[in-house]
C-alpha cells in the first residue's frame, strides 16, 4: 500500500501535537498524517505509567503557546497531561490525522523527486506501508522506548523479589506493605518515593549520589485571585509570562551565582528535614543546573523522609542478594521489590534510518541548525526541546519555524531546502553540550553536533532562541532547489 502526503510527522506525543496543531493553523493548504506507532497518543506520557508521574515544569508554561492550559495545579500529574494532549488534539481536529500502530523502518529522500519515501510496518498487522512526502518531521523526544536503561549488576540472578523498570511498570504492582528500594536520585525516583511511601511498609531511595530537589508549591494562589476577575485568557497570557520568566531567571542565577544558589538550595532542604537530618543525602558534588533541578510539590518527598516512610542511602551497589542488595559499606538493604529509577537510553528519530539517495545518514556527523533541521539533509526537521526549561517552549518555536519554511517553499516554487554549514563551523560539542546527566554522558555520541556561530549552536536559551527563530527565512546558509534544478538520475544502491 502506498500513501501520498506534503508532510508526514513522525511521532503524536508533545511534539507531534503542537507540530500537527500549528501545521493546521498556518498551513492549511497542506496534506498531512502523523504516524504513531503506539496505540494512543502522548508519547512519553501514554508510556510512562509508574505512580505519581508528573512534569516538572509549571502547567501554564508547559502548555502550548496556542492552546491555553487552564489547571488549578501548578505541577501536573501524567495523566492530566495525556488528558490535555487528547482533549487539544480534538480542539484543532488532528486527533483524524493520526494513525497509530504504524513502526517506521527507514526513510529515503531522492533528490530526482524531491520526496521522502517512508517505509513502514503495521505493528499488530504485519502489513507493510509506503507513505510518500514531500518534508518528513520527526517529532519522536530523544530516547528509547522499548528499553530504558538498567546497569549491569553483579547478582540480579539470585534476587528473588521483583525487579522493575519505571519505563515499563506493571499493570496492577502490589506493593502494599512491601519493602521497596528505588534505584536512583533523579526526577523519577523522587516521583515515585512519595508516591508509593504510604502504602509499603518501608520504601528506601538508594542513591550513589545526590541531586538538588527543589520544593514547589502546587497551587498558584496569585493565579486563582486573577482568575476570579480576569478572564482566562489574559490570566493565561500574563502568567506564562511570569512563569517563563521566573524560570529562566533561577537558571541564569544558578549559572552565575553557583555557590549562593548552592547554599539557598541546600539550606531549603535542610529546613524542610530538620536540623538533625544528615545532609549528605541532598548535597550534590556538581553545582546547580550542571544537571536539571528535580522539582517536587508541596514538600511531598521530604514530608515521607521525615515521617519515616521513607529514607534515603547514599552507597554504591556491591550485588545483589536473595533479600535484597549488599552494598559496598557492607550494609544490606532487605527488599521485596527493587525498582531501577537509573535512566533513559539516548536514540535519535525513533532509531530510524534517514537516507538521502539510499546514502546513510548518521545524524552524529552532522550538525544541527538552528536546534530543528540537519546539516546536508534536504525537507527534514526534527523537534528537540529544552534541556533547562519547559520541553513545550522549544517544540513551539521549532513548530513555528517550520511551518514557516513550508510556505516559504511555496513563495519561492521551490521543491526542496536544506542547511549547509560553512568551513570550519563544526565543533565536537552535541547539541546539549554542558549536561552532567547519566543519559546525557552516556548516549551523547548519537546526537547532532553544533557549531560556533548563531545558528549552527545550541544555546538552550529561550530569549536568544525567540529572537532567532523570529528572524526572516533567509539565510546565506540555507540551500534551495527548484524542479528545473534536480540532478540527473544516478544509479541507485540497495538501501541497508
Amino acid at each position: 500500500m502506498q500513501m501520498e502526503y506534503d508532510v508526514v510527522i513522525i511521532g503524536a506525543g508533545l511534539g507531534g501535537i503542537g507540530m500537527g496543531c500549528q501545521l493546521l493553523q498556518q498551513n492549511p493548504n497542506k496534506s498531512f498524517t502523523i504516524l504513531e506507532r503506539r496505540q494512543a497518543l502522548g508519547g512519553t506520557w501514554d508510556l510512562f505509567r509508574y505512580p505519581g508521574i508528573r512534569s516538572d515544569s509549571d502547567v501554564i508554561s508547559f502548555g502550548y503557546k496556542f492552546s491555553p492550559w487552564n489547571s488549578d495545579k501548578v505541577l501536573a500529574a501524567g495523566e492530566s497531561i495525556k488528558q490535555y494532549l487528547q482533549e487539544t488534539a480534538q480542539k484543532f481536529k488532528i486527533d483524524q490525522k493520526i494513525r497509530y500502530g504504524i513502526k517506521i523502518i527507514s526513510a529515503n529522500f531522492s533528490t530526482q523527486t524531491n520526496k521522502w519515501t517512508v517505509e513502514t510496518v503495521n505493528e499488530t498487522t504485519g502489513e507493510s506501508c509506503q507513505f510518500n512526502c514531500n518534508y518528513l518531521i520527526a517529532a519522536t523526544s530523544y530516547y528509547n522506548h522499548d528499553q530504558g536503561y538498567t546497569p549491569k549488576f553483579e547478582g540480579v540472578e539470585n534476587f528473588k523479589g521483583q525487579i522493575v523498570h519505571p519505563q515499563h511498570w506493571p499493570e496492577n504492582l502490589d506493593y502494599s506493605n512491601k519493602r521497596v528500594v528505588v534505584i536512583g536520585s533523579g526526577a523519577t525516583a523522587v516521583t515515585l518515593i512519595p508516591a508509593m511511601a504510604n502504602d509499603t511498609a518501608h520504601i528506601t531511595m538508594l542513591q550513589r549520589s545526590p541531586s538538588y530537589v527543589i520544593n514547589v508549591p502546587n497551587t498558584d494562589k496569585l493565579v486563582d485571585a486573577c482568575r476570579k476577575v480576569l478572564s482566562e485568557k489574559l490570566v493565561y497570557k500574563i502568567f506564562r509570562k511570569r512563569n517563563i520568566f521566573m524560570q529562566r531567571s533561577i537558571y541564569k542565577v544558578c549559572r552565575r551565582f553557583p555557590k549562593q544558589m548552592r547554599s539557598f538550595l541546600l539550606s531549603n532542604v535542610q529546613k524542610a528535614l530538620g536540623d538533625q537530618y544528615d545532609m549528605s543525602h541532598f548535597t550534590p558534588e556538581y553545582m546547580p543546573w550542571d544537571e536539571r533541578l528535580c522539582a517536587i510539590p508541596d514538600n511531598d518527598l521530604f514530608d515521607v523522609i521525615r515521617d519515616g516512610k521513607a529514607s534515603v542511602v547514599t552507597d554504591q551497589i556491591e550485588r545483589f542478594t536473595e533479600n535484597g542488595i549488599l552494598l559496598k559499606s557492607g550494609k544490606t538493604l532487605e527488599a521485596d521489590i527493587i525498582v531501577t529509577a537509573t535512566g533513559l537510553e539516548l536514540q535519535l528519530f525513533g532509531g530510524i534510518q534517514l537516507f538521502v539517495d539510499q546514502e546513510q545518514i548518521k545524524p552524529n556527523e552532522k550538525m544541527s541548525y538552528k536546534g530543528t533541521l540537519i546539516e546536508d539533509v534536504p525537507n527534514f526537521a526534527y523537534l528537540f526541546g529544552y534541556t533547562n526549561a519547559p520541553w513545550t517552549l522549544k517544540i513551539d518555536l521549532s513548530s513555528d519555524y517550520i511551518c514557516r519554511l513550508i510556505n516559504e517553499l511555496d513563495i519561492r516554487q521551490m521543491t526542496a531546502v536544506k542547511p549547509v554549514a560553512p568551513a570550519n563551523e563544526k565543533t565536537s560539542n552535541s547539541i546539549v553540550h554542558g549536561m552532567r546527566s547519566g543519559y546525557v554522558q552516556r548516549g551523547d555520541w548519537v546526537l547532532p553536533r553544533q557549531g560556533k556561530s548563531t545558528e549552527w549552536f545550541v544555546s538552550h536559551n529561550f530569549e536568544k532562541d525567540e529572537a532567532m527563530y523570529n528572524l526572516p527565512i533567509e539565510s546565506q546558509h540555507l540551500v534551495w532547489t527548484s524542479a528545473a534544478q534536480q540532478p540527473k538520475a544516478k544509479a541507485k544502491s540497495k538501501v541497508a
